[in-house]
């Protein structure tokens, strides 16, 4: 029986673990920190504080964080957070109603999503439908672009909570989570409500719409289907700041992630190697071969050669089948997952363990595709192999990339935009698609493609990319999909 070897990446030098890579996270939040006091004491001309992220970071608690120490500002008399999404808007509000008590937090939610909103929000939070019923004494007003920003919203919040500290809007302060994630065009219905705004987010989210295309001839710096920071990014009245660390990967990606974020000066991971772990039961043949690797935490590409045609390069079967060969005895098996819980401060604490008998947590196992298409197919696996094996919730999971950003998981099985194309495309080629792909697991990452990525790109044309600089292309030229391949430690199977 053949033996998959797999190459070695290169060696990972230079990185910072634990409370050192914690710390720079700390101190790069400290300082919009400062930047924003001097702002509400109007001592500075700041009207926007960027605290740029790279996937993982833990951004939202760094949100949370700068919320509190705003509300401690003498001028803050009330802030407002808004999001793109609900469930981006919904843990935060539950959080900060833990820190602060729930008579200081409301959530604004639509009528039609009131019922919506998860019981354990409702019990740390005040939870309303109408502007009316936001209590005198909530300091933190949350909701939705959508909802803040609704017709007419804006009068009503003014003439029910009055203005803050500012004299004249009612939030001194708007914070926006997910930031690069809200196109401009929804940020301008909310920006008015507060004189200075914090975006806080990953600059390597999906465009909001497309990034590609600017409808508004004469002015390129201007796009309402950008993401929002990247019309005030060059401001002078905008502060801009990078967290330099992140703590979903695991140790052994982080040359994966600094290959997304090459621009940054730098780049650590929190999670060391030996902080996580996965068991594995015993396995022969390719799926030995290939969970073995997935088992040391560096990013693996499987290419698989010898593969029956495919309709389309998004309907691709018998690739898939290949995965769902691998996928079988390893749940039947079964698989443990260790892991390590750290402090606030990035020291590791006690180890957590969960098998995929007993699954509890973030998803176990998540398929990722680009198109829809791949994705009813890649359903199908799931169900088969749930049905099969008797599989509980949440160890097997199906997406497409789109859906599932700003979701995490401990091991992502994802098909390489790449896989069966004949060329670098719009789509295909997107830094977001395929960031999101790469940066949602915790323990191990399998991108799986039909064989031949490297002459795909290397006979690609040359082509120009920015991917973390707009206005311009946020596709990946093919020196970009280069570097990030050699990350991966990377095996041929022969079908």
């Amino acid at each position: 029986m053949m033996v998959i070897e797999f190459t070695e990446p290169a060696p990972i030098r230079d990185v910072r673990h634990h409370a050192a890579a914690a710390q720079a996270n700390t101190d790069a939040a400290s300082e919009a920190i400062w930047v924003l006091s001097d702002a509400l004491s109007g001592t500075n001309d700041i009207d926007k504080i960027l605290l740029r992220a790279a996937a993982g970071a833990g951004k939202s608690a760094q949100l949370r964080r700068m919320v509190v120490d705003a509300l401690a500002h003498p001028a803050c008399v009330r802030v407002g957070v808004t999001a793109f999404q609900n469930r981006q808007v919904w843990p935060l509000a539950e959080s900060l109603a833990e820190r602060l008590g729930q008579e200081q937090v409301c959530l604004l939610a639509g009528k039609k999503v009131y019922s919506e909103v998860p019981e354990d929000v409702k019990q740390a939070a005040i939870v309303v439908a109408s502007t009316k019923d936001i209590p005198q004494s909530a300091r933190i007003v949350l909701g939705t672009a959508h909802r803040l920003g609704a017709p007419g919203e804006y009068g009503r919040l003014l003439g029910h909570l009055g203005v803050g500290g500012n004299d004249e809007e009612s939030f001194d302060v708007l914070f926006v989570d997910e930031a690069w994630q809200m196109a401009l065009y929804l940020f301008s219905r909310v920006q008015g409500l507060a004189p200075i705004v914090v975006g806080v987010g990953d600059v390597g989210q999906l465009p909001p719409i497309d990034a590609n295309v600017n409808p508004w001839r004469g002015d390129p710096g201007y796009n309402p289907y950008r993401a929002w920071p990247t019309a005030y990014e060059k401001s002078s009245t905008t502060f801009s700041i990078d967290l330099p660390a992140v703590w979903r990967p695991h140790g052994n990606q982080i040359a994966l992630w600094r290959a997304f974020y090459r621009e940054w000066e730098r780049l650590d991971c929190v999670a060391a190697p030996e902080d996580r772990a996965l068991v594995l039961p015993p396995l022969s043949g390719a799926a030995r071969d290939v969970w073995s690797r997935v088992a040391t935490g560096y990013p693996t590409m499987l290419e698989v050669d010898g593969l029956d045609d495919a309709e389309a390069p998004d309907i691709d079967q018998p690739l898939l089948g290949v995965v769902e060969e691998l996928l079988h005895p390893l749940l039947e098996g079964g698989i443990e997952v260790v892991d390590t819980n750290y402090g606030d401060d990035g020291h590791p604490k006690r180890l957590s363990k969960v098998t995929s008998a007993a699954p509890a947590g973030d998803p176990l196992i998540v398929i990722l595709a680009t198109r829809n298409a791949a994705v009813d197919d890649a359903q199908d696996l799931v169900d088969r192999l749930i049905d099969k094996l008797s599989l509980p919730d949440d160890v097997l999971v199906a997406s497409t990339v789109d859906k599932w950003q700003g979701q995490t998981n401990r091991i992502t099985i994802a098909i390489h935009p790449l896989s069966g194309a004949d060329g670098l495309d719009e789509f295909n080629s997107a830094f977001g698609r395929l960031a999101v792909a790469c940066t949602r697991a915790t323990h191990g990452l399998l991108m799986v493609a039909r064989a031949g990525l490297d002459g795909l790109i290397g006979d690609a044309p040359a082509r120009p990319g920015t991917p973390l600089g707009e206005p311009g292309t946020r596709s990946l030229p093919r020196q970009t999909h280069q570097r990030i391949l050699a990350s991966f430690s990377r095996g041929v199977l022969t079908n």
